[in-house]
């Protein structure tokens, strides 16, 4: 049975399209020698490497190229949409891995068969065998899920996204993708907020690509497009207001040694220093003061800060906690943007400076130099928000509308 046959009668009738399911008692040699089968790690390895290998390409998430590829990927749903979606997967799989029987892996099954992310198969079974694994782990980076083979909470829950959803994210991302599409210049860089990545475009196709931690739902990293202008390394961090009340008075209230342990200076606005004793932290009186935090590894910038201009105060930056570059959902700064490899993408921004060259920065970064660099070919900075793209070669990729955005219907995001 061809595909396009398969994904058209699966909804309608899922028991009469595949073959008769024997009971668990009525095994196979067959099948039990599977199900008592392990992969070993470089199988386990080979499989996620081909499901990342499935989405890492060269293609930009927003480019004309997308919008072609999001066209074609609507075309494809829409039938299959029409025709009852896919079927729910229960609970029962949650914590599935290579080798088990259990209840609801027929279903996920014929879950993963009908996104494409399995391919066709004579016969379903209650076994989680090795396609099946390599199915899942296809469907995890499509989603931006921890490439794991096991059926977690947060894979359990994208999976059971309705396909009418999905549609719905293609036909939104696709008008999104058009209004900006035109206005691209030859070189620059996008942060895609629902995915918490960064692409560094040029010449049409990727450069690099950046994991990223973004704003958290109540302190979101704003939609806007500029240019990247200026680097300051081993930079001072001064705090922002918003961050004065809604933290460091917090803060304080619960350690008054809190500023002097993250090195956070007190000046007024004449710049004299004052010393926490002086504040009183019942009140909001600290928002009237500056606070700055010194070059170091306590730094909440890092080692470096990437500035644009912008009305909202926010910038790119590294940062001294990196342990949160490995969550599948990174949604945990104040509206600025921390970058994974922070090195390797201030390369590239400084690319026409001449002499900033991956050497020079590392050394700068490991002697603590303050040093601010103009750049002298600012890139375009999208900070954007598309939660659903397709490569060429079909494979689509979803994220969660953590903003809202899509449940809002938003094309456009003026103020």
């Amino acid at each position: 049975m061809r595909r396009r046959d398969f994904l058209r009668l699966l909804p309608l009738s899922a028991a009469a399209t595949l073959p008769m399911l024997r009971p668990a008692q009525a095994q196979s040699l067959w099948d039990m020698m599977n199900q008592n089968r392990s992969l070993s790690d470089a199988e386990r390895e080979a499989n996620s490497a081909a499901a990342i290998q499935a989405i890492d390409t060269v293609e930009p998430i927003l480019s004309y190229d997308t919008a072609n590829n999001l066209q074609m990927a609507i075309a494809q749903y829409e039938p299959f949409v029409a025709s009852g979606g896919w079927e729910q997967v229960p609970q029962a799989t949650y914590g599935v891995t290579i080798g088990a029987a259990r209840d609801g892996v027929i279903q996920l099954k014929r879950r993963l068969l009908s996104s494409a992310d399995m391919a066709m198969v004579e016969r379903v079974d209650d076994v989680m065998d090795a396609p099946t694994d390599a199915a899942l782990r296809r469907f995890q980076a499509r989603h931006g899920l921890q490439v794991s083979g096991q059926v977690d909470e947060a894979t359990w829950y994208a999976l059971n996204v309705p396909a009418e959803t999905r549609l719905h994210q293609l036909r939104l991302n696709l008008l999104r993708v058009q209004c900006m599409a035109s206005e691209l210049a030859d070189r620059y860089v996008v942060v895609n907020i629902p995915a918490a990545f960064i692409e560094v475009v040029e010449g049409g196709m990727v450069q690099r690509r950046h994991t990223a931690v973004v704003g958290r739902i109540d302190r979101q990293t704003p939609i806007l497009k500029s240019r990247i202008q200026q680097i300051n390394f081993n930079p001072y961090w001064n705090v922002p207001v918003s961050i004065i009340r809604r933290d460091l008075i917090k803060y304080m209230n619960e350690n008054p040694n809190y500023l002097t342990e993250q090195k956070i200076r007190i000046f007024d606005g004449s710049g004299n220093e004052l010393q926490p004793s002086q504040i009183n932290w019942q009140t909001e009186e600290a928002v009237n003061y500056n606070f700055r935090q010194d070059p170091g590894p306590l730094n909440s910038m890092g080692n470096v800060k990437i500035n644009f201009h912008n009305p909202h105060a926010v910038y790119l930056h590294d940062t001294p906690t990196k342990g949160l570059f490995g969550d599948n959902a990174r949604f945990y700064s104040s509206g600025c943007v921390r970058v994974d490899q922070v090195q390797d993408f201030v390369a590239w921004v400084l690319r026409d400076n001449g002499d900033w060259g991956a050497t020079e920065i590392q050394t700068v970064f490991t002697t603590g130099e303050r040093k601010d660099v103009d750049v002298s070919n600012p890139p375009e900075i999208h900070t954007t928000y598309i939660s659903a793209w397709a490569n060429r070669n079909g494979v689509v990729s979803f994220r969660d509308d953590v903003y809202e955005f899509d449940m809002a219907g938003k094309v456009t995001f003026e103020a």
